[in-house]
């Protein structure tokens, strides 16, 4: 089993568990705390609880980032970022550097205070908001995996 065979799947179960979670936080977690939280309890009850997930996303982040570096690199597709026709592979970085900045910088400097600061002032927007980024994020996200998917099987534009 060589190194190359070990990255393809570790970057694969990564971005299972990653984006899988993305997947249920966006669309069971939310709308459950929605309906079993008054307005000004939403907003911290959902980050207690997305902040248990927050260990798996980060390392499942860096492991999807080192694996898929690796990959590029042991595989000679660095050429491929100049080429439109590899778009999904743009995406991919665009879609890791968005989390990556979430997750290890704005969430733990910046956004959970920023939104306590707005859930004071309005609770159901501040938990709307999330919501809805959180929407555009898994969109994104399956977007960049289904053309990733498709990409790396030969399909193009």
């Amino acid at each position: 089993m060589d190194g190359l065979f070990v990255a393809r799947v570790l970057h694969v179960l990564g971005v299972i568990l990653w984006i899988g979670g993305v997947a249920m936080v966006t669309t069971v977690l939310l709308p459950a705390t929605r309906a079993i939280k008054a307005p000004g309890e939403r907003l911290a009850w959902f980050e207690d609880i997305e902040g248990r997930f927050a260990f798996q996303a980060r390392w499942t982040t860096l492991l999807t980032g080192a694996s898929g570096v690796y990959l590029v690199h042991g595989l000679g597709l660095w050429g491929r970022f100049s080429k439109a026709q590899f778009w999904w592979m743009h995406a991919m970085v665009g879609v890791w550097l968005v989390f990556t900045l979430m997750l290890f910088v704005l969430e733990p400097l910046m956004l959970h205070r920023l939104f306590a600061e707005r859930a004071q002032r309005d609770s159901e927007g501040a938990f709307a908001l999330v919501t809805r980024l959180h929407w555009v994020l898994l969109f994104l996200s399956l977007a960049t995996a289904a053309g990733a998917v498709a990409g790396s099987h030969g399909w193009q534009f």
